[in-house]
């Protein structure tokens, strides 16, 4: 049993002010894996005022000082990829292979990507020859991050932060939060100054709306769930602090009839990676109705071929969902899809043959979903696939659109013309064409209630900045 009760507050790991304990599940096997404390006011004050007072200090710290500590991080992330990998598979349920690399390797490259963009990254500006414009530390940043990408989120956060000389409280996930500790550990032996980074275990009901609420708090940063992201925005209206958010997505993979031989099955394999727990996975996909039923074959042989195992097996098979709350909500939305007339190709409700124990989920693709089925609106967060049928490139864009969501698109076409008309036409804030990944250091961000703001690179730089323009003064 692992027993991780203490938060890192101050350059030291100290007990919570009051025992309030919480067992981590791991979901492969719905055993209690870990015990954490969950923090409360006094702890999260007590973070906060460390990071308050380490500002000034950090703030003033030469780029050259606070880049070559990222680099030690980068190192010591490195020399702890076992441990990592291990944490997330146990937390959140990620195969050993996929938590080793995807998991881990998330971080690495987003931190490759913040320091290409800090070379050339102007923090003062001449504007018009006489004003001068600087890029300053906003302050004081929580951060609050999601369990299905762990140390992504986390580092897309705390990198940049920490970059422009930014202080902050980081509270990850409650159900997934060993992979935190253990960066908090790597924060820790890179050396960076007591009180730039602190650390609180918590739920979203008590350290996160207490950090979204907390007037010495300057930025919120959240990633997560658009109805957290709805009450966090509430809780940080009386102090006008910046909200950062990055929500969650229904995204559409248009597949014209001139697409490739594989771009049904990458469709397929990309909506069920990491279990369906993906913000950006294309979960809707759109096909040229002459095309159609070759694509439902092709989907259908793509599902079927999907194995589900143990985590702690290699392989690139899929393991669970994250809790038996997501997994009792996958089921419910695969029992409504049933029901409202969807065709179920493969997959369906309950667990995989020969499984009777731990979250997993039978990978489920529905054909001939209709527009106005639960399914086809509603983010499952789950491997479920709805495949939709269109008639007309105007219709694709159309349905493309009609969401309330606006995070990643995709486009699969032979026809260069039209994959650039398109990726204009859809209302998105990530277009990816023809299986092209994004490069690293390309903003992460969406439209509507895919959230505001941006990650990644230099937008994610920015993200952290205060503007100021200072004007008649000597140079």
């Amino acid at each position: 049993m692992i027993e991780k009760r203490q938060f890192y507050i101050n350059g030291a790991w100290v007990n919570p002010v009051a025992v309030n304990d919480m067992d981590v599940i791991d979901p492969a096997t719905e055993d209690v894996c870990a015990v954490i404390s969950i923090g409360d006011q006094a702890d999260t004050d007590a973070a906060v005022a460390a990071a308050k007072a380490a500002f000034p200090t950090w703030a003033d710290t030469p780029l050259e000082e606070r880049i070559a500590l990222l680099r030690k991080l980068g190192e010591v992330y490195e020399d702890r990829r076992d441990d990592m990998a291990e944490a997330m598979r146990l937390e959140m349920g990620a195969p050993i292979d996929l938590s080793r690399n995807s998991q881990w390797g998330s971080g690495s490259w987003h931190l490759e990507g913040f320091l290409d963009a800090l070379e050339g990254f102007e923090f003062e500006k001449v504007y018009k020859e006489v004003d001068r414009i600087r890029l300053e530390p906003i302050g004081v940043c929580g951060m609050i991050t999601p369990w299905n990408w762990p140390m992504n989120q986390v580092f897309l956060k705390v990198i940049p932060a920490l970059a422009v000389g930014c202080t902050m409280v980081l509270k990850p996930s409650e159900i997934a939060p060993l992979s935190s500790i253990v960066f908090a550990e790597i924060v820790d032996a890179a050396g960076f100054p007591a009180g730039v980074f602190n650390m609180v275990n918590g739920d979203g009901v008590g350290v996160g709306t207490q950090l979204s609420s907390h007037p010495d708090v300057d930025m919120i940063s959240f990633t997560g769930s658009t109805r957290a992201g709805t009450a966090i925005s509430k809780a940080a209206a009386d102090t006008l602090k910046r909200v950062s958010l990055e929500l969650g997505g229904k995204g559409a993979n248009i597949i014209f009839a001139d697409a490739d031989e594989k771009a049904v099955k990458r469709g397929v394999i990309h909506c069920m990676q990491n279990t369906g727990q993906s913000c950006n996975a294309p979960t809707r996909m759109l096909v040229e109705r002459s095309h159609y039923a070759k694509a439902i074959e092709q989907a259908k042989a793509a599902g079927d071929a999907t194995q589900v195992g143990p985590t702690s097996d290699s392989g690139r098979h899929l393991g669970p969902v994250v809790s038996e709350l997501q997994y009792n909500k996958i089921q419910g939305l695969i029992e409504t899809g049933i029901k409202e007339g969807a065709t179920l190709l493969t997959g369906g409700l309950g667990r995989p043959e020969g499984i009777n124990k731990g979250y997993y989920v039978r990978p489920t693709i529905f054909a001939d979903v209709t527009p106005d089925m639960t399914i086809y609106r509603e983010e499952i967060f789950g491997p479920v696939l709805a495949i939709t049928p269109f008639d007309s490139e105007k219709e694709a864009i159309d349905m493309a659109n009609d969401t309330v969501y606006g995070l990643t698109n995709y486009i699969q076409t032979s026809n260069a013309e039209r994959g650039v008309r398109v990726a204009r036409a859809v209302r998105s804030g990530m277009v990816e064409v023809n299986g092209a990944d994004a490069q690293c250091g390309s903003p992460f961000g969406g439209y509507g209630q895919s959230g505001n703001g941006r990650e990644g690179g230099v937008w994610g730089i920015e993200e952290f900045c205060e503007i100021k323009a200072i004007a008649g003064c000597p140079w």
